[in-house]
């Protein structure tokens, strides 16, 4: 999964930014599915107001992506009237996408090519990961990525946040990691055990990362990814509630573009879900 993506002055833009006159959960810090994609629901700080109650955030926002939801996350910034620069080895694959989009190549693993990628940006968005096939990676390692590139990737990019004063940090984690470990089902823990275990590791480190930054932070731990082109409003759930074990790439990208642009999860791991047949959510419980 290619790492970084950085926001900055979003264009105004009435369809896409917008406050829906709904009160900001609380308590239990559950998001459940609504009609319509939800919108960035908080002001930050550095918002201006337009016509009409529209809100044009004033955010650049860098993330690494050039496939898988990095690629996605990329996609629903620009919709959002987002200036956005990608950070990925190989961005090329980004070019030609519509809206304000810069381009860097670098390498997470190097603090000076993410120290100059983050400079001047209002938030992150990270999807650090490993794409090649889980089972030879298990057997043999990586070929192309190192192990432990989550972690030290966040680490790279918490360091050039702290410097250049950037508070805004927006991870995508893994359902079954830090705070949901013990609701993950037996059978995903099986998975994780034999699997996944390395990964599995270095997300745990990825997250502590994150939770001692000191910065305005949201880690997002989706379920299993699919590659289905939905944007239903996933569940959001500070709970680690779930509806079931699925979650395609487009609704956790919808989620990370939005928690970029919103103060609702600060300080908090969300668990992510989608919907799925009501005879599926009466075997989850905690997710009625």
């Amino acid at each position: 999964e290619p790492p970084l993506a950085m926001l900055g002055r979003p264009v105004p833009d009435q369809r896409r930014v917008r406050i829906d006159g709904q009160p900001v959960p609380e308590a239990d810090g559950d998001q459940r599915p609504a009609a319509a994609p939800a919108p960035a629901l908080a002001a930050m700080a550095d918002r201006d107001w337009v016509q009409g109650g529209v809100q044009a955030v004033a955010h650049r926002a860098a993330q690494a992506a050039t496939g898988g939801t990095g690629m996605a996350v990329i996609r629903a910034l620009l919709a959002r009237g987002c200036e956005v620069t990608a950070f990925a080895r190989q961005p090329q694959a980004l070019q030609g996408l519509p809206g304000k989009l810069s381009l860097i190549a670098g390498d997470a693993l190097h603090q000076p090519d993410i120290d100059d990628a983050v400079r001047g940006h209002d938030a992150v968005v990270v999807t650090l990961g490993i794409r090649e096939n889980a089972l030879r990676v298990r057997l043999l390692g990586s070929a192309g990525t190192a192990m432990e590139v989550r972690s030290r990737g966040t680490q790279h990019v918490v360091a050039a946040m702290q410097r250049h004063g950037v508070r805004r940090l927006v991870v995508q984690s893994s359902y079954g990691v830090g705070s949901t470990r013990d609701r993950l089902p037996w059978l995903y823990r099986m998975v994780f055990a034999l699997l996944l275990k390395p990964q599995i590791a270095d997300t745990e480190r990825q997250e502590s990362i994150v939770r001692g930054s000191g910065l305005d932070w949201v880690l997002a731990q989706p379920v299993n990814l699919t590659d289905e082109n939905t944007h239903e409003p996933a569940m959001a759930s500070a709970r680690g509630d779930f509806l079931s074990m699925k979650i395609s790439r487009t609704q956790v990208a919808d989620f990370l573009a939005d928690a970029a642009l919103s103060v609702q999860h600060s300080g908090h791991a969300v668990a992510l879900s989608a919907p799925a047949a009501r005879s599926a959510q009466r075997a989850n419980p905690a997710a009625r």
